[in-house]
């Protein structure tokens, strides 16, 4: 593929290992796409699906994920940890290789229409793609969640871009968009107390006064019996993974709780890691081209 673009759609299902099954079928049988990951939680109930492709096959294996997604999914039964307002509840697009930011608009658009018209599901645009400055933001959409949303999409500042102005009771509300690369990052404490996780993640998340790029939330993961600082960055170099997780440990040591492990949920750009790596092997000088692989495969 010359031009690569990469689509992350987020689904509200991470409890049926078949359902997400069939969710990646409608991926790789698209000609031009490939796999890259995918994920599922059953405490956030909430499943991710990285792939990428062409702009034919993006749109293609989008819209085809969209659609059995309003199939399987069913939001009036839906409880789960994680904010959500749809079936398929945000669909990114990013540009990642001889792609542009302005040709993920154009796909976000398209098919944000062809999920309004062809699946009669509202279709909201969020970041990049949204013109609108007080829309642009994926939480100020989301607020209020699929229960409270039957009467925020009467309201005339959330008539929605495309599609029904009105809820599909069963899929929801979808949000398309793009942007820049993402990081989903979780860390993960040594309590069961849902208040320490909530208090961390309003100190480091930028709405309440943290990091610029930082989004972030307290989760309560019930059949760990444990919680989880759950984060979103929107710009890793400028606000690097080490050094939140730095912060959250010295925050939860405030509390007399230990950080017992993170995860990562889809993919990381390499210099993420090799940023992180740099900063506590305190390695002086350090370069890409000190790695084998780098050298191997540049």
């Amino acid at each position: 593929m010359n031009k690569i673009i990469e689509c992350v759609p987020n689904f509200s299902e991470g409890k049926d290992a078949n359902k997400i099954a069939e969710l990646v079928s409608e991926v790789v049988s698209v000609k031009g796409v490939k796999l890259l990951d995918y994920s599922m939680d059953s405490d956030h109930n909430r499943s991710v699906i990285t792939f990428c492709g062409d702009v034919e096959g993006i749109k293609e294996a989008a819209f085809n994920i969209a659609r059995k997604a309003s199939e399987i999914i069913d939001m009036r039964y839906h409880k789960g940890q994680h904010p959500r307002i749809g079936a398929l509840d945000v669909m990114p697009f990013v540009p990642v290789k001889n792609a542009t930011m302005e040709e993920c608009i154009e796909i976000a658009r398209e098919v944000g229409k062809r999920i309004g018209d062809e699946l009669n599901i509202p279709v909201y645009l969020y970041e990049e793609a949204q013109p609108n400055p007080k829309r642009k933001n994926l939480e100020d959409i989301r607020r209020g969640e699929y229960e409270h949303f039957f009467e925020k999409i009467k309201m005339p500042e959330w008539v929605p871009d495309f599609g029904p102005h009105e809820m599909n009771e069963k899929s929801g509300v979808t949000v398309i968009g793009a942007r820049h690369f993402l990081i989903a990052y979780n860390v993960n404490l040594g309590t069961n107390n849902i208040d320490i996780a909530k208090k961390i993640a309003k100190a480091v998340r930028f709405s309440s006064g943290g990091f610029r790029y930082l989004k972030a939330m307290g989760v309560d993961l019930k059949q760990r019996n444990i919680v989880q600082v759950s984060m979103n960055f929107t710009n890793y170099e400028k606000t690097p993974v080490f050094r939140v997780l730095e912060v959250i440990k010295r925050e939860a040591a405030r509390y007399g709780v230990n950080v017992v492990g993170s995860e990562l949920i889809g993919l990381i750009p390499a210099k993420a890691l090799y940023d992180t790596a740099e900063y506590y092997l305190m390695m002086e000088n350090f370069s890409y081209d000190k790695v084998i692989e780098y050298r191997l495969y540049e």
